[in-house]
């Protein structure tokens, strides 16, 4: 895509997954063109939590990944961590993006490549 085609506007991709599953869709993010990826701890609470697939506990334990990154990356991105991290199978973990209105120190992918090179 020329880089007057490509968009500017940034978006957030969230996913949330079981604790210890992080690095598989963080790995496929970065492959698929993600500058880099946040992740940390979190806590689930809900109907899931208490009775699990067949009356299983769930634990509650999550981790909670962050990539923000130029819009025209995100499917590619997307679907890259859906694959790698099974993220369409139930009981998982689920994955959504949002807008970034603004975003102060953030490399874009374009310039990364270029310093790397």
């Amino acid at each position: 895509m020329s880089e007057d085609k490509k968009s500017k506007a940034l978006k957030m991709i969230i996913a949330i997954v079981q604790r210890g599953k992080a690095d598989t869709p963080v790995n496929a993010a970065i492959k698929a063109g993600a500058p880099a990826a946040t992740v940390f701890f979190g806590r689930g609470q809900g109907m899931r939590e208490r009775l699990g697939i067949l009356g299983v506990a769930v634990q509650p334990e999550k981790e909670i990944i962050f990539v923000i990154l130029e819009e025209w990356l995100v499917d590619q991105v997307l679907a890259a961590m859906v694959k790698a991290g099974h993220l369409d199978k139930p009981g998982i973990g689920f994955v959504f993006v949002v807008p970034v209105d603004r975003a102060v120190g953030f490399v874009e992918a374009e310039e990364l490549a270029k310093s790397s090179a």
